[in-house]
């Protein structure tokens, strides 16, 4: 445990995925600003995917381009993170400029054909080739591994698994492993046990969280992961989010609610709650939604005297 804990927000991207109402460039990368604003030096922007599965990042490219135009956000440290699925995925991210690559795999074999099209093997070895194709591009490279807690179409996902894989990205040198509770199953306990089991076989790797708030264990995960030594966890402003690929696989933790929660808990983030808030607010409107998942958007701080 430590008295700070990084939050990467991953509303521009898996929070804006599964909205039905399409949302501009001009919009995402307004989003993106909003939340460096609030405080958020990590971002995961874009993805770089197949425009047909997931019309809504189709315009991945122009977001990025507008990113760039606008303002000079490293010289500020703030990282931009494009998502990619494929070789194809990373190329496209090293053109458009970003500065960190997330490479994903999923934890069982069902969902990672469904999600990309390919079996875990063929997976593992596109991204077995990814850090020295980063490193010679100047990025970083982290890996997630999808559904680690749970898979809509094969059930349970055993821990040996999970372990099993993230020994072999520790193998490929891969520095950042995420976990991620895509459908939103997961529980304290087993966020204990599934981050302990990685890092018994990746010693060296950054660990990093991303819960769905599905049924509503979200917050108690995120602090579950905090207390097992998780260096980031991943959060949407609003708590939207979703994946295309998985049923009912429903909302992110709110970064609003996450970094209220670790405030009151004297934990630092580097975010500014009343722009969290209004950032909130303003996302609802974009969406045009008659309220966002989070509840402290709608409550607002622990009211002072």
């Amino acid at each position: 445990m430590t008295t700070r804990i990084e939050i990467v927000e991953v509303s521009p991207r898996d929070g804006l995925q599964n909205e039905k109402t399409m949302v501009s460039a001009t919009d995402k990368a307004a989003l993106v600003l909003k939340a460096v604003e609030a405080g958020a030096r990590r971002v995961e922007a874009v993805s770089f995917v197949n425009p047909r599965a997931v019309p809504q990042m189709a315009d991945a490219d122009e977001v990025m381009a507008r990113l760039r135009g606008q303002q000079d956000l490293r010289a500020r440290g703030v990282s931009l993170i494009g998502l990619v699925l494929n070789r194809r995925g990373l190329d496209r991210a090293i053109a458009a400029d970003v500065d960190e690559v997330n490479f994903v795999v999923v934890a069982s074999e069902t969902f990672n054909a469904r999600n990309q099209g390919v079996p875990v093997f063929e997976t593992l070895s596109q991204i077995s080739e990814a850090p020295e194709v980063a490193r010679q591009a100047g990025l970083k490279l982290g890996v997630t591994i999808a559904a680690a807690f749970g898979c809509p179409f094969e059930g349970e996902v055993a821990v040996e698994q999970v372990a099993r894989i993230a020994a072999e990205l520790a193998s490929f040198g891969v520095t950042e492993i995420t976990l991620a509770d895509t459908i939103g199953v997961g529980d304290p306990l087993a966020v204990e046990t599934r981050f302990g089991a990685v890092r018994a076989v990746a010693p060296g790797a950054v660990l990093r969280a991303h819960f769905h708030n599905t049924r509503n264990t979200g917050l108690a995960n995120a602090f579950a992961a905090w207390r097992a030594g998780v260096a980031s966890l991943d959060a949407s402003i609003g708590g939207i989010g979703g994946c295309p690929f998985a049923p009912a696989a429903t909302g992110n933790v709110p970064t609003e609610d996450l970094a209220y929660m670790f405030a009151r808990m004297g934990v630092a983030t580097g975010l500014d709650l009343p722009a969290l808030i209004e950032t909130a607010g303003w996302l609802k409107g974009v969406l045009g939604a008659p309220s966002l998942p989070g509840m402290v958007s709608k409550a607002g701080g622990f009211p002072q005297p």
